[in-house]
């Protein structure tokens, strides 16, 4: 393939939606991070936030996120132009296959019920950044509002499997969902 016409796999695209705007993380991102992912109930709706953060865990996912040799494209959900947090969250794409992605998100605990996740969520599949042709996305089965958001934009139940949660040092039961794209 002509390099001059290959997509840019390391840039992430800004994602404008009603009350926010997705878009890469930045270093300035790891205090906010790091003060909603210390509450146990985001860190164990996660499978890979720990609880309690270890010291500069938070620097380490930032500049993990933002590194041109990531696997995984990390938005921040920020409504600072709409003058709400900066950070509300994030959203996430990580390449399985060349055309198929999975997406991971968490809301901050104080911006639950609010609809950030769904329309972030929402967001991001119309983007479809990875130029997907199927998204995967699973939720803890304690957890049915994020199954809700799932759900509302348009991911059909796959199936019921488990995934180890760091924070929670278990195994937990998952709801898995696919979403076929256009």
């Amino acid at each position: 393939m002509n390099d001059q016409f290959a997509p840019d796999l390391h840039r992430q695209p800004e994602i404008a939606t009603e009350r926010f705007v997705l878009r890469p993380l930045r270093r300035s991102d790891a205090g906010l991070i790091a003060h909603y992912t210390q509450d146990r109930r985001v860190a164990e709706g996660t499978r890979s936030i720990p609880h309690p953060l270890p010291p500069g865990a938070t620097e380490a996912y930032v500049t993990r996120a933002i590194s041109a040799e990531r696997d995984e494209d990390v938005w921040a959900i920020d409504g600072s132009a709409n003058k709400l947090a900066e950070l509300l969250g994030v959203v996430s794409l990580t390449r399985i296959e060349p055309d198929q992605s999975e997406l991971g998100f968490w809301i901050g605990a104080g911006f639950w019920n609010t609809g950030f996740a769904t329309e972030a969520v929402a967001a991001l599949v119309a983007a479809n950044p990875h130029g997907s042709r199927t998204l995967f996305a699973e939720a803890f089965q304690d957890n049915p509002g994020s199954a809700r958001v799932l759900t509302n934009c348009g991911f059909e139940y796959l199936g019921d499997a488990e995934s180890w949660s760091v924070a929670r040092d278990a195994r937990v039961p998952t709801w898995t969902y696919l979403r076929k794209m256009a």
